[in-house]
């Protein structure tokens, strides 16, 4: 497979090309007295991706597609979990930044990050409903900065896994208050837990930023709340416990705020309410822990899907090149779903690969990312449900020791630098010039494909 990868002449090329491109394309519109709208592009880093204050309005969803002031949002994003830890100590708060500044430089424009710690070192919830003030202003400045940076938000509400306490840890404040149980699937269950979880909700939404004195759920910065990180409930392979908590926090979050988007944050495995898509899923365990792709997405008040990606996780841990064409068939059957059956947009949150995998190196890592933003660009150009990717994960300099494997620094990965920032590129342009007003087949559409999606020139 050939890699996107380019130099930076040939980017520049492409952008004075595009920009020339986006003058024929809107002369034709005007010919033809059509209402397309768009915005000039004249300048890549004052156009492309920043906004007046008075344009940094909340996303919405349209059918199958994000929107932000009626025209389409198609995102290129990244994962950084650790953010509010790290902007809880003085001595590493400046690394926040530098992750925001250095992704927004690639035009990166969706961040996802943890919104909870529960129970462990530097906990914002220390007990059910009991908060540590400092780390809930270090939540708040990196709330703030990613807006400095116009780079948007998703905010993860719980885990499902120990790290950062989890679903563990409000099993065991349960226990701690003398409540009979046995597993940490009763999470999902037991009426007292599901209360704490939604006491944590209610806080987080409520908060007021002491720093830009914007309500979490009245701020545009947050692109979506996510109900909980890679949910499963191994207890009950039927997935009806988990869908009944799903229904249930979907309201609650929506009742609190009926303005942002809420995903769940599955992994995206199929289940058996659709044993036909069975065959998609990388290993038969997947369908045994609980979630269920479809139905779990069709819960009222779910407003997009989320599905991650991990072949050398659930395939095999050697690199090989099974690894990419299930990335294809995974990405190809989740978006085809997102369209036919649930009419929403679909973002892939999480993808990547770890430099511990046997086999691995920087060309790998590179043709998998490459084969991702290629999934969602054919989807993108047919208006398609394919919403977006999300790398896990970007790391500033000088964080080694947060590396689970998957860290990429972009200073230090220019092949890697330059796909993104093309893929960047592509998105901005389509977003910026296309409207959801032009049906998707517009003059504009058809020669914006003759510029974006062509990898050479």
């Amino acid at each position: 497979m050939k890699k996107m990868g380019m130099p930076i002449i040939f980017l520049f090329l492409l952008l004075i090309l595009s920009s020339n491109a986006v003058s024929r394309v809107d002369e034709e519109a005007q010919k033809e007295g059509q209402d397309h709208v768009h915005k000039p592009i004249t300048n890549y880093g004052e156009t492309m991706w920043d906004m007046e204050e008075d344009e940094w309005q909340m996303v919405g969803k349209k059918g199958n597609q994000f929107v932000v002031n009626g025209q389409p949002f198609y995102i290129n994003g990244f994962n950084t979990y650790w953010l509010m830890m790290f902007a809880a100590d003085d001595s590493t708060r400046g690394k926040v930044t530098e992750v925001f500044k250095q992704a927004s430089s690639l035009g990166m424009t969706v961040c996802r990050t943890w919104a909870f710690n529960d129970g462990q070192w530097r906990a914002l919830q220390k007990s059910p409903s009991v908060y540590d003030e400092e780390v809930f202003k270090a939540l708040d400045f990196v709330v703030s900065e990613a807006k400095k940076y116009k780079i948007r938000l998703i905010l993860s509400l719980a885990n499902n896994w120990e790290a950062y306490g989890g679903k563990a840890q409000y099993v065991k404040w349960g226990k701690d208050a003398g409540l009979n149980l046995t597993s940490d699937d009763d999470f999902y269950t037991h009426s007292t837990l599901r209360s704490y979880y939604k006491s944590h909700v209610k806080t987080v939404l409520n908060r007021v930023n002491t720093f830009t004195n914007i309500t979490y759920k009245e701020d545009p910065t947050i692109f979506a709340w996510e109900l909980m990180n890679e949910p499963r409930c191994n207890s009950d392979p039927t997935g009806d416990k988990l869908q009944d908590w799903i229904q249930e926090m979907a309201f609650h979050v929506n009742k609190i705020d009926p303005k942002h988007l809420v995903e769940i944050g599955l992994e995206g495995f199929y289940g058996p309410s659709t044993p036909q898509r069975l065959q998609f899923n990388p290993n038969t365990y997947a369908q045994q822990v609980g979630t269920d792709f479809i139905r779990n997405h069709q819960v009222l008040g779910v407003d997009f899907a989320s599905v991650h990606m991990y072949a050398d996780s659930w395939v095999s841990p050697q690199i090989a090149d099974t690894h990419i064409s299930f990335v294809k068939s995974w990405m190809d059957a989740h978006i085809e779903d997102a369209e036919k059956y649930l009419g929403m947009p679909v973002v892939f949150s999480e993808f990547g690969v770890s430099s511990k995998d046997p086999g691995y190196n920087s060309t790998y890592r590179d043709t998998l990312i490459s084969t991702v933003y290629s999934a969602v660009l054919n989807s993108t150009k047919k208006g398609g449900s394919g919403a977006g990717s999300l790398l896990w994960q970007v790391f500033p300099e000088g964080t080694d020791n947060m590396d689970d494997g998957y860290a990429i620094v972009f200073s230090k990965s220019p092949s890697t630098s330059s796909i993104v920032t093309l893929q960047s590129t592509r998105l901005a342009l389509f977003n910026s010039v296309c409207s959801t007003r032009c049906n998707w087949s517009c003059k504009k559409k058809k020669m914006l494909e003759k510029i974006l999606y062509h990898d050479e020139l």
